[in-house]
């Protein structure tokens, strides 16, 4: 039998814009993270904070 999937995909979203920057592959076994990273906003210019967001 095959696994289970312990990672899955997932879009980091700008906190100023709105837009859908970076896919990025998170480990979800242990349930999903809060995560919140300083990347940079190709709209804006700027780095800015970037929130998961699942589509």
């Amino acid at each position: 039998m095959a696994k289970a999937k312990a990672r899955e995909y997932v879009w980091l979203q700008c906190t100023d814009c709105g837009d859908l920057n970076y896919r990025i592959e998170v480990r979800v076994a242990g349930g999903t993270p809060k995560l919140v990273l300083k990347k940079f906003c190709p709209r804006t210019r700027t780095h800015t904070e970037h929130k998961l967001k699942r589509k």
